[in-house]
């Protein structure tokens, strides 16, 4: 079971396409003038053909409306100018994935050197290695620095970056996805459209489609939020759990902020995102943090990235049921420190389970693209970090910090940048 991923630019005529022997389906791509507005995925079986007569009502189906949105938009709103935009740091923070660094970085770097110097700082957070070869791969990139934190847990990692990162603005970017050739234009747009912003997040699409694993994480909706521009601001008249439910803003894996105003909210919540035994729930709270402290929060789906989902079945199951466990430790967190918001995490508790139950009974009468498993995985992941998870990473917390603070041979020591610190870089 694959499907091939098809980049269709729409403005141009529309192609015959044709599916392989070990195909079942195809995920289209949509873009307009480069600029995407929409994903496609269509069953169809090995060595079929689709014609542009076959391809023409689907896509007026799917993106008619959006394809005359888009005209408009284009008539009224002038593009955005990169001189502009503020300094900017992209921080990729990783653990032992030399491989996926490597596919990440190859796709920024085109970016940052499109004109031929450095127009966006590169900055590789190496948290707690177990050996050197993501310092040996950023050791030949010259406009790539490289710092290790020792600390093992993600929102170290983040906050590492935090640290270290010179750029009014920074970005976040998991080490397993790819950028789009349009992911800096897309944040120039973003931040040029909302200065005000405390933060940015983008749409994530499917790096690849090649296992049961990933068709299914796709179809159940995948880490997307759309392809509509979004501001979120401090109220959503309506919505009874605003801004509570925090996986409305986006995904951690393409994230980006103003550095000023993490640095004021203190930096992400290190109890959380941890890796195991709790592995989520950074992104969420930091979010939320930021919505509540008063910034807008913009979602910008030309700010893009394509995510390689888990391959593996178990894997999947796994992050499903981290999905429950890292948004319960956040409701369990944001429930005991922010007094004036508990009658809408109630209310997000009681719903929450109510919609995993409802789409337990769907799975269970063939009406969900998931197995009864995957949505027992996250049920259970819930239940868990409701009852206690973090206030137990807390502990677990406090326990390194202490350890690297009574072992003077654990301090974090800083490395240098292989080029010159001072090195400009173009606004």
């Amino acid at each position: 079971m694959s499907y091939s991923i098809i980049d269709l630019e729409v403005t141009q005529p529309l192609p015959t396409l044709h599916t392989k022997e070990d195909e079942t389906g195809i995920a289209l791509v949509l873009r307009r003038k480069d600029r995407p507005i929409g994903l496609v995925m269509q069953e169809l079986p090995p060595n079929s053909v689709m014609t542009p007569e076959d391809l023409a009502p689907l896509l007026s189906r799917e993106i008619g409306t959006k394809l005359l949105q888009e005209s408009i938009r284009e008539e009224l709103v002038s593009p955005a100018n990169p001189e502009e935009f503020p300094s900017l740091t992209v921080a990729i923070c990783t653990k032992d994935r030399p491989d996926n660094v490597a596919r990440c970085l190859e796709s920024l770097l085109k970016l940052q050197l499109s004109d031929g110097s450095p127009c966006f700082e590169i900055l590789v957070v190496d948290n707690a290695p177990s050996d050197e070869r993501t310092k040996d791969l950023i050791d030949t990139l010259p406009t790539v620095c490289y710092k290790r934190e020792p600390k093992a847990g993600l929102d170290f990692a983040r906050n590492r970056a935090l640290q270290e990162a010179t750029g009014e603005l920074l970005a976040y970017l998991d080490d397993d996805v790819t950028v789009d050739r349009q992911w800096f234009n897309g944040l120039v747009e973003a931040w040029a459209e909302n200065p005000d912003a405390g933060g940015f997040t983008g749409l994530v699409l499917p790096y690849e489609l090649v296992t049961e694993a990933q068709i299914l994480f796709e179809k159940r909706g995948g880490f997307r939020r759309g392809f509509e521009k979004i501001c979120h601001g401090q109220t959503l008249p309506g919505s009874f759990d605003y801004p509570c439910g925090a996986g409305r803003f986006g995904a951690g894996c393409n994230m980006a902020f103003r550095r000023e105003a993490l640095l004021k909210l203190g930096g992400f919540d290190e109890a959380l995102d941890t890796g195991a035994p709790l592995p989520g729930g950074g992104d969420l709270d930091i979010f939320y943090r930021v919505v509540r402290a008063g910034y807008p929060l913009v979602y910008e789906p030309q700010y893009l990235v394509f995510h390689q989902h888990r391959r593996e079945l178990a894997k999947l199951r796994h992050q499903y049921w981290t999905w429950g466990l890292g948004f319960m430790a956040f409701v369990v967190k944001s429930y005991q420190q922010d007094i004036s918001m508990r009658l809408s995490f109630r209310l997000l508790v009681g719903w929450w389970f109510q919609y995993q139950l409802r789409q337990l009974a769907e799975s269970l009468m063939g009406l969900h693209p998931l197995p009864p498993g995957m949505i027992l995985a996250e049920l259970w992941g819930g239940i868990v970090g409701l009852l206690g998870e973090y206030p137990r990473s807390q502990r677990r917390i406090e326990q390194i910090k202490q350890q690297f603070i009574s072992e003077p041979g654990l301090a974090l020591q800083k490395l240098s940048c292989p080029q010159d610190d001072n090195i400009i870089l173009q606004k």
